[in-house]
């Protein structure tokens, strides 16, 4: 099998993961970097200053753009100006209209364009959303999720932005839920919030509770916060990414249905053998699942994408409708009002 040759553009944090995925990845090997930084390179490896520049000197079969956010539309616009299909990470853009005006080029281009909400991989998504898909918990009445964990001084001191308006929890973590709730739960029509800086008393929020209506008519609840101490977040819970504290036996959403509930991200399901009652016993029922690296399965499934094996999991038109609810919520919590996700322009 021919190796794909990927460039990465942008070389913090996720880019620098990125690198080692690839370098791990016996579908593909890094061809070229791009950073206007001083952050290192690997050995051997061409580098330039911005996606255009690379793209004007060398044609690779495919682009992971790990660059700032505001920059991700533009990167990606780049890459299906030259043809060459690209893993855009999460969110896809800060802004709804950009979002949309790129899922309108790629329809255009028909170059794909993966976006890197890299949980939509996991084994454990894929498995719970499974056992709803499936019917086992009957209609879907009620969903309940928590992202509380706290976020040290020094997350604030070495970056000052995230202190401002924009650099909350609802912007750069929430996202990343209401992904997770959309695969799990379906389409988010309406929202309500409530936010708080009691806190910490920066101008952004630190708390935040939210109420969610789904097209199916399940309603939800979600408590976020970065300044409260608790083991149930996604990476706390799952164990997926080890800088993170992990408590294998906690859980952090709850699906309810009218004959069984589901605990993510353990995947205790319970149901009714008989007649659905709270007089009668809850059984627990085993999900099997293999839990693997969900960037790395992400990988894979991009070079699959290149090769034109499979559609992108992740569209550019479905990672905007994530967006559209996780600004809805900023707005609800800004108005303290009830926000029509279908109106969060």
């Amino acid at each position: 099998m021919t190796h794909l040759r990927l460039a990465v553009v942008g070389l913090g944090r996720i880019g620098r993961v990125h690198l080692e995925h690839i370098a791990a990845s016996a579908d593909c090997v890094l061809c070229a970097v791009a950073d206007p930084g001083p952050a290192n390179a690997p050995d051997g490896v061409p580098r330039y200053g911005d996606v255009e520049s690379l793209l004007a000197a060398q044609r690779p079969d495919g682009v992971i753009l790990a660059t700032p956010n505001a920059l991700h539309v533009s990167g990606a616009l780049a890459c299906l100006a030259a043809g060459v299909p690209c893993l855009v990470e999460k969110p896809v853009s800060a802004d709804l209209g950009d979002a949309r005006r790129l899922a309108e080029a790629v329809t255009a281009s028909g170059v794909p364009v993966l976006v890197g909400h890299h949980r939509r991989h996991s084994a454990v998504i894929q498995a719970a959303a499974q056992v709803v898909r499936s019917g086992a918990l009957g209609r879907l009445v009620a969903i309940s999720g928590s992202a509380t964990y706290v976020k040290p001084d020094r997350y604030f001191t070495e970056g000052p932005w995230r202190g401002q308006p924009g650099g909350g929890p609802i912007l750069i973590n929430l996202i990343h839920e209401i992904d997770n709730l959309r695969t799990l739960a379906g389409e988010v029509v309406q929202v309500q919030a409530m936010a708080s800086n009691a806190t910490r008393s920066l101008p952004v929020e630190d708390t935040v509770a939210i109420g969610l209506r789904f097209a199916s008519g399940a309603l939800g609840t979600f408590l976020l916060s970065d300044t409260a101490t608790g083991p149930r977040s996604w990476e706390q819970t799952t164990g997926e990414n080890p800088d993170y504290d992990h408590h294998a036996d906690e859980d952090c959403y709850n699906l309810a249905g009218t004959r069984g509930s589901l605990a993510v991200p353990t995947l205790r399901l319970r149901q009714y053998e008989a007649e659905a009652s709270w007089f009668e016993p809850l059984v627990r029922v085993p999900v099997p699942v293999q839990p693997d690296d969900p960037l790395a399965r992400q990988l894979a499934h991009f070079c699959a994408v290149i090769r034109g094996e499979v559609q992108p999991l992740v569209t550019v038109a479905d990672a905007t409708r994530t967006l559209a609810v996780t600004l809805a919520v900023a707005r609800a919590a800004a108005q303290s009002s009830m926000v029509s996700c279908e109106a969060a322009s």
